[in-house]
């Protein structure tokens, strides 16, 4: 039996924040932000909408779509670096908000890297049994924590949430090979410096608005390129297959010049890579799930298609993951 992604939903906000919008915010420009990022805009949730709120909203969606209600899930598993609260967890809202308990429901913390690490655990919860079905997030509200007086930074992010609904199947579907990894010791490159143990909330915090992200873009660039790279290139290995059988390529959605360049380093096709970050901008967690929704939207996945899913954030966290869908 093989590990099935069974449907996918997303959720966006409906408010649109455009480069010319930013234009008026910051020292920036449209030019500036799309010849740099290759974004254009990104979603920005209303100030009653928390994170909980849009992993509802998309996982309603991908229930509806599997022809299934919420008491056929028994595990949620949200990736998220934005949750609702430190504590209870965001998966724990979600159960609330579908009208559920007495099942596992937790977050995962890897940044960016979050929903591939999710769909590695719960492979694991799905094959020994544990759990017959998960619901599997990757949801953002990265406008609570950006600087919206950098221009580095504050232009790259935006809100919104993916699903994944898994299970074991008879068919082919499968998760055919994946790896993960992190380097804490690179852990300063990206980071939220305050709001935890280490920098608790304080006056002193909030004047030298440490809680937003503070990033060090080229260290990140490179060290993207690098380990996006690798692992692309490892999965495919272990997976015995070459980058010629990839049908679908989705990366993390960063920045399009590290998509690029690791399209480039893998040898896959443009033409086969999604891309997403021009409307979305980088949700993060969200990213993947969010792209491989767009790509079954628009026709380009479907059922049987070899589908390399790859990814780099903060932490560093890396990874990459091949999917007979």
């Amino acid at each position: 039996m093989g590990v099935k992604f069974v449907s996918m939903g997303r959720y966006l906000p409906d408010k649109v924040l455009t480069n010319f919008d930013l234009e008026k915010m910051v020292d920036t420009s449209d030019e500036w932000i799309r010849t740099r990022t290759g974004i254009k805009e990104r979603r920005i949730a209303p100030p009653d909408m928390a994170t909980s709120d849009m992993v509802t909203e998309a996982a309603r969606i991908a229930l509806d779509r599997a022809n299934l209600e919420p008491r056929d899930i028994d595990c949620i598993i949200v990736a998220t670096i934005t949750p609702d609260n430190a504590y209870p967890s965001t998966a724990c809202w979600v159960q609330k908000n579908l009208g559920l308990k007495h099942f596992p429901a937790f977050d995962i913390g890897a940044a960016c890297s979050g929903f591939l690490y999710g769909a590695i655990v719960a492979k694991a919860l799905l094959e020994s049994k544990i759990v017959k079905r998960v619901l599997l997030s990757g949801a953002e509200t990265m406008s609570r924590v950006v600087n919206w007086e950098d221009r580095e930074t504050c232009v790259l992010f935006g809100d919104g949430a993916g699903v994944a609904i898994l299970e074991l199947s008879d068919d082919e579907s499968d998760i055919l090979s994946y790896n993960w990894a992190a380097d804490g010791n690179l852990g300063d490159l990206l980071i939220q410096p305050a709001g935890g143990s280490r920098l608790p909330p304080s006056y002193e915090t909030l004047d030298k608005k440490l809680h937003s992200v503070s990033m060090e873009g080229r260290e990140v660039f490179k060290n993207a390129v690098r380990w996006m790279g690798e692992s692309a290139e490892k999965a495919l290995q272990d997976a015995g297959l070459t980058k010629d059988d990839i049908d679908l390529y989705v990366p993390h959605q960063a920045n399009i010049r590290i998509i690029e360049s690791t399209i480039k380093r893998v040898g896959i096709p443009r033409e086969k890579t999604v891309i997403t970050i021009d409307r979305f901008a980088n949700v993060s967690a969200a990213t993947l799930p969010m792209s491989l929704d767009c790509a079954i939207e628009e026709g380009r996945l479907k059922r049987g298609d070899i589908v390399l899913l790859n990814t780099f954030g903060g932490g560093f966290t890396w990874g990459a993951m091949v999917v007979r869908w």
